[in-house]
């Protein structure tokens, strides 16, 4: 989860059109996350490559996921990592269903003006996703991000 975050004042549900400008085409999007995931250090790049995490873009987050992290809104989520971080994993970890980061393409949409804010917004979303996988807190991701 990225924030801190803003709500639309004319926000009509599921499917609405975005106050902040043209909703993305999703192969678009589907770029949009590739190109930030092939940005990433090659180091990381190659444990997240190893079939360890899987990609999803939603329009919108599940009820059950935004009550998992205590949120109401479904334009309050840009981003969650469903899985067990590489720091609490046992060597006894065995594989199963692979880690998930979801990208949801229309809060993060609700909240950009222009492409290019979009483009960053999906940047910063997939970095603090890829983040919790190596287990990295929300406070120090946020302290990472101030930084850069």
């Amino acid at each position: 989860m990225t924030g801190p975050f803003h709500r639309p004042t004319a926000y009509n549900g599921p499917g609405a059109r975005p106050p902040g400008g043209d909703i993305i085409e999703r192969s678009r999007f589907d770029e949009l996350v590739d190109k930030a995931l092939a940005d990433l250090p090659s180091e990381f790049a190659e444990i997240l490559g190893d079939g360890n995490v899987a990609r999803v873009i939603e329009d919108f987050p599940s009820d059950e996921q935004l009550d998992s992290v205590g949120l109401d809104h479904p334009l309050d989520l840009l981003g969650l990592y469903e899985g067990i971080p590489l720091t609490e994993r046992s060597v006894f970890h065995t594989g199963g269903q692979p880690d998930r980061i979801f990208i949801f393409q229309r809060p993060i949409e609700a909240i950009c003006e222009t492409d290019d804010e979009v483009e960053e917004q999906v940047r910063q979303t997939v970095i603090h996703e890829v983040g919790h996988f190596f287990g990295i807190s929300d406070e120090r991701l946020d302290e990472l991000m101030e930084r850069h």
